[in-house]
């Protein structure tokens, strides 16, 4: 009965909270448009008026837009249709895949509803066009969700809801910016990789925008179809955004999506001061830091942003920053959360394993920085397992990417992960007619050659222990499957430096109530170095368990 009452209440709060921003549609009448009619040139490339979309060798998808916000909406969706719609797809089928019961993806619906009533009125009336331009090219296959303009402002907020309710567990970005003593020309140089995980099919159709803005400065971003945000990007000024997800507290109602601030720093900030102050004016609804450099300022900072506070950290006498998962400034010097984060995440080491590589690396160049975000030991250069979230590189990036801000110059990562060719794009020639009479985005002459690893058989082994641990945790899950010892023992051999196939075979085990094996693998999984606090206590509790069993 209690449980029947609290739904019921759940779903009027949703219909009472939410009647205003499902109604709400944005003013778009004061935009001048003219609907694209695309030119298909080949598979692969396609065009309309001086907006272009192709896909290079290295498969990245380029995409070049310009106009009002209203225009650029309708250019992007008009462009990038069939991969706006397929990455959706993906999107909820994985949501599908979590919340397979109809009647609570009905709940999670009305819930959505509810929690996005207000993020219509945290953002920005031109991104509102854009994106109400961009829908007129959605699926019409999820209207059952909320309407097109509304499901994609709802998208633009999925990464800080995932942030939100899970804290980004599968979540743990590393950045760092490097100048004058620490790189090779004294230039400033920044690094990021972008550790999002939503599955390899939602990364394969990565997307590289160069967008022209009626109003503000010309800008680039890596990210996926659909998103007018930015995760990583540089504006041709050389300010440049990278963002790192923090400790949150779980906020009642969603309101300004971390990505449409760091969009907004792109495309109007030339200074760091101009960047604090666009976040500083902004409600976010999630913890997040936000790495900023500036060619003009020749300098980079760390503005750390929160639903109730904010603080920029900046380095005194020293030229180089890092940033993982964690908050470093004064503001949040007492922040219970931030400081948990330290304690019991995989932050703090990767922020001392970043200390120990910039040590061994001295002055950074491109090439140096991309071995920086492609190292996958611990420290002490410790074998931890490849795909260890302690790692840098933890075989799971969405994307890399290195700027240099002074030049204007950024090399983006392609498929797999950081470790395949990075792509030379130089901004000064792509915002010019220069890019008009190359034919071509990139500076291939620049680009940095793939990760010798991608060649290894470590790399085909761990390709073959990514498809064997959805085998070993569906016989985790159902009791009735059974699996042999020589085919655990095959699994543990493909990634034995890695202390989860020895935890997956002892919760196998337990299952299966086969109590001394499981003992011995979480006595193995003990000796590895283990990603967080909390995974370290689950095996001490299990081991616990067996020993009460024993006696």
């Amino acid at each position: 009965m209690k449980v029947l009452f609290y739904l019921f209440l759940l779903i009027n709060l949703a219909s009472c909270g939410t009647r205003k921003s499902i109604k709400h549609v944005p003013e778009v009448q004061k935009y001048s448009l003219e609907i694209p009619k695309v030119n298909k040139i080949n598979d692969s490339t396609f065009s309309f008026n001086q907006n272009y979309l192709t896909k290079n060798k290295q498969q990245l998808w380029e995409l070049y837009i310009k106009g009002n916000p209203l225009q650029l909406g309708y250019n992007n969706g008009a462009l990038t249709q069939s991969l706006m719609q397929k990455q959706e797809n993906i999107f909820f089928s994985k949501v599908e895949g979590f919340v397979p019961s109809k009647f609570k993806q009905n709940l999670l619906r009305g819930f959505l509803k509810w929690y996005n009533r207000k993020m219509y009125l945290n953002v920005r009336e031109d991104y509102q066009a854009e994106l109400y331009g961009l829908s007129k090219y959605s699926s019409d296959k999820y209207d059952f969700i909320a309407p097109k303009y509304l499901r994609n402002l709802y998208l633009h907020g999925a990464h800080d809801i995932g942030h939100a309710m899970q804290d980004l567990a599968m979540v743990g970005c590393t950045s760092l910016a490097v100048w004058n003593e620490n790189t090779e020309d004294g230039d400033l140089l920044i690094g990021r990789n972008f550790d999002f995980y939503v599955g390899d099919e939602f990364a394969e159709n990565k997307l590289v925008e160069f967008v022209a803005p009626e109003e503000g400065i010309p800008y680039m971003s890596v990210s996926w179809p659909g998103m007018i945000g930015v995760v990583s990007g540089m504006n041709k000024e050389g300010i440049t955004v990278t963002i790192n997800a923090g400790k949150s507290k779980i906020p009642l109602t969603a309101k300004t999506p971390i990505s449409l601030v760091t969009r907004e720093i792109l495309q109007y900030a030339t200074t760091i001061d101009e960047a604090i102050s666009i976040a500083k004016k902004r409600k976010v609804f999630v913890s997040e830091s936000i790495l900023v450099g500036s060619a003009n300022d020749k300098n980079a900072v760390i503005i750390e942003v929160s639903p109730d506070n904010f603080g920029v950290y900046s380095v005194q006498n020293s030229a180089k920053i890092f940033c993982t998962n964690h908050f470093q400034s004064e503001a949040y010097k007492n922040d219970k959360r931030n400081q948990k984060q330290i304690a019991e995440s995989h932050s703090e080491y990767r922020y001392e394993k970043l200390q120990q590589l910039l040590a061994q690396n001295k002055k950074l160049n491109p090439e140096k920085m991309a071995a920086v975000l492609r190292d996958q030991s611990g420290l002490k250069d410790e074998k931890i397992g490849y795909g260890n979230e302690k790692a840098i590189n933890q075989l799971l990036a969405h994307h890399a990417v290195i700027f240099s801000p002074q030049k204007k110059l950024v090399w983006v990562s392609s498929n797999p992960y950081q470790l395949g060719e990075f792509v030379c794009y130089d901004l000064n020639e792509i915002f010019s007619d220069k890019r008009l009479k190359r034919g071509e985005f990139s500076k291939s002459d620049l680009n940095i050659a793939k990760d010798p690893f991608l060649d290894s058989q470590e790399f085909k082994d761990f390709k073959e222990y990514k498809k064997l641990s959805s085998q070993i945790e569906d016989a985790i899950d159902d009791k009735e499957k059974m699996l042999s010892d020589e085919f655990i023992m095959h699994y543990q051999s493909l990634n034995p430096d890695f202390w989860l196939v020895y935890d997956q075979a002892g919760r196998y085990y337990f299952n299966k109530k086969a109590f001394s094996k499981a003992k011995r693998e979480f006595a193995k999984a003990a000796t590895k170095e283990i990603t967080t606090v909390l995974d370290r206590n689950n095996i001490e509790k299990y081991l616990r368990k067996i020993r009460k069993k024993e006696n």
